[in-house]
């Protein structure tokens, strides 16, 4: 991450904001003010995440079924969560070169022609390589899209387009995994189904006619600094992508195993991830009040607890599998917003961008690790291995959290930032933080060309 504050010009619509600033309330800030400028954006990228979700669980479920070995089946998630880490350091070059727009576009494409491909060329190795692909050119799209909403969002506006985003993402994810039950896996039918959600997720950008943000910023992983700031957040966002890498990648590949029909495995995959969700909020406001590293350590127990319970009852009744996901997803999906509040705590606001961002790319590269120690594992040990592997990071992080509690006092509760939702369980990039109310204040810079109604009117159009 960049080592300086990032400024970005303001675009004509924040310009104006200032000029007619004066004389006007919060409560002026409609919804329509908020949300018409990037109404289609928001579009786009909901069928963007709806083809992500339905391919994701896709590929594991149909490779099951074509009797792929688990180790090649893990590797797929260790091949996409490394291009889509290579892809948040090497996308903005491209975008720098060619343009939002059109490398949005290439970006878009591409992914559309891999599931398309997908659905043709039956092969595990062709499969591995094309979602390297699908990887990188996904960390493109979302760069792209986070950067055009950092640019019309205002200091007003950008807390509800950020939680907007967050939501969509979360219903486009879950989305695309619940067509699962509505179609046969064993045909083409839904690698097709990706490709026109894809081609749909560009239109809303190619018809508009509004002008293109800044450049992206180029990332930086700082990983000496990430550790000093705070060693518990470093090692336990490490080990939370470890466990949530190898549940997003194989969790599928474990319902199949054993014995799940397809719209189960849907459901479970659904549940994880809502369940975490609805948990976020209620252990944030607790880890505000109490030091949070016993909050990381109570819900990384709570994980530890309930993966080791399927990993040794195996249980056989769907609703009883079901039960104890939906308690495993909850806590375990809760980890990461917490761990990045605490790392907060010890840093400046100027630097929430660099800290959180450094510790988003940190938690991908667990996400890599993950799946690619979990195949072999699930394949020596049977599906309900999976859970030995979560369970052996939650209760790693359980550990350290109580064992740095003791060296390092905590922020005290008054001096703490509030706990904000930040989203890791979707394709979101370092450039999404700017947009979190937590991020320093946007620069209102010089109002250069305010005057050019022509100007103000494409600003105004809807991105």
């Amino acid at each position: 991450m960049c080592n300086d504050r990032w400024y970005r010009f303001p675009s004509a619509e924040r310009r104006s904001s200032s000029r007619h600033a004066e004389g006007r309330t919060n409560s002026g800030w409609t919804m329509r003010n908020n949300l018409l400028p990037v109404a289609a954006l928001l579009l786009g990228t909901l069928f963007l995440f709806l083809g992500n979700g339905l391919q994701g669980l896709l590929l594991p479920v149909r490779g099951t079924a074509e009797g792929y070995p688990t180790t090649i089946l893990g590797l797929f998630g260790t091949l996409w969560a490394t291009g889509f880490v290579l892809g948040c350091f090497f996308a903005p070059n491209v975008v720098k070169r060619i343009g939002h727009v059109r490398a949005f576009s290439v970006f878009t494409a591409l992914i559309a022609i891999v599931s398309l491909l997908t659905g043709i060329l039956i092969d595990p190795i062709w499969w591995l390589a094309l979602r390297a692909v699908t990887g990188f050119s996904t960390a493109g799209t979302s760069m792209i899209i986070e950067s055009w909403l950092n640019e019309r969002a205002t200091n007003e506006s950008r807390g509800v387009i950020f939680s907007l985003y967050i939501a969509i993402t979360l219903f486009g994810v879950v989305g695309g995994q619940m067509m699962i039950p509505f179609g046969e896996t064993s045909t083409t039918f839904f690698f097709m189904i990706c490709g026109i959600l894809y081609c749909v997720a560009m239109l809303p950008t190619l018809l508009s006619r509004a002008a293109s943000p800044q450049p992206l910023k180029q990332v930086r992983l700082d990983l000496r600094g990430l550790y000093r700031n705070s060693p518990v957040s470093f090692l336990g966002i490490l080990l939370i992508g470890i466990a949530n890498g190898a549940f997003g990648t194989l969790g599928a590949v474990f319902g199949r195993q054993a014995g799940l029909s397809d719209s189960t495995v849907a459901a479970m995959m659904s549940v994880a991830i809502f369940s975490g969700a609805v948990m976020q909020l209620p252990a944030g406001r607790i880890s505000d009040r109490i030091d949070r590293r016993y909050v990381l350590a109570a819900l990384a127990g709570v994980g530890a607890f309930a993966g080791l319970l399927i990993f040794l009852v195996e249980p056989g009744q769907v609703w009883i599998v079901l039960t104890l996901i939906a308690i495993y997803g909850a806590a375990a999906n809760a980890l990461y917003p917490i761990a990045v509040s605490h790392a907060n705590d010890f840093a400046t606001p100027e630097d929430f961008v660099k800290v959180s961002g450094g510790l988003l790319l940190l938690y991908g590269i667990g996400t890599i690790i993950g799946p690619t120690i979990g195949g072999p594992i699930m394949t020596a040990s049977g599906p309900y291995g999976l859970f030995m592997i979560t369970a052996c990071a939650h209760m790693l992080i359980t550990a350290y959290a109580i064992v740095r509690s003791r060296r390092r006092a905590p922020v005290p509760a008054a001096e703490r930032e509030n706990f904000s939702p930040v989203n890791a369980g979707t394709a979101t990039t370092p450039e999404s933080l700017q947009l979190s109310p937590r991020a320093a204040p946007l620069e209102e810079l010089p109002d250069e060309g305010a005057d050019d109604p022509q100007e103000e009117e494409r600003s105004n159009e809807p991105v």
